[in-house]
């Protein structure tokens, strides 16, 4: 494993243990060379996943932009970051399991849109603004007025 600060190849694990949700393995290091320490993760990776795009393009899966979208659409909520890794292992694990090597970038938009809904309207509100591509106020308040809830006819 290469040293993220110095780049040298002779690390050493200090410590591993499996992560909380047993998805994945951390390791401490420690470079000899900087004497710097960092985790990694080892995870399970059942195939080569390619996520398809709208314009054509094809790109391989990327757990870790998908967990920066979901970062940036929680910023400043109240949700913590270990809850954020458990929905992109979710997420991972549903499209693993797909069966399918080449995944339309809908399908992973869609869970990720499903898993915000359940976690926080503000973030799901965010997400939406940039993968629904929003051109006017209009298109906003629309995607908005769908999603607010209606008072009980008590009250």
């Amino acid at each position: 494993m290469r040293c993220p600060y110095c780049g040298g190849l002779d690390t050493q694990v200090k410590d591993s243990r499996p992560t909380e949700d047993n998805a994945a393995i951390r390791r401490r290091r420690f470079c000899p060379a900087c004497a710097a320490r960092f985790t990694t993760f080892e995870r399970v990776q059942l195939r080569d996943l390619v996520v398809s795009k709208k314009n054509g393009q094809r790109a391989p899966f990327d757990r870790d932009k998908l967990a920066r979208s979901l970062l940036i659409a929680c910023r400043k909520r109240p949700v913590d970051e270990e809850r954020i890794e458990r929905i992109v292992n979710g997420i991972q694990r549903r499209l693993e399991s797909m069966g399918e090597n080449e995944i339309p970038s809908e399908v992973v938009g869609g869970m990720v849109m499903e898993a915000l809904e359940g976690l926080d309207k503000v973030a799901y509100i965010r997400f939406a603004s940039v993968y629904k591509n929003f051109h006017e106020v209009k298109d906003f308040e629309s995607f908005v007025e769908t999603i607010v809830e209606e008072p009980d006819a008590d009250e």
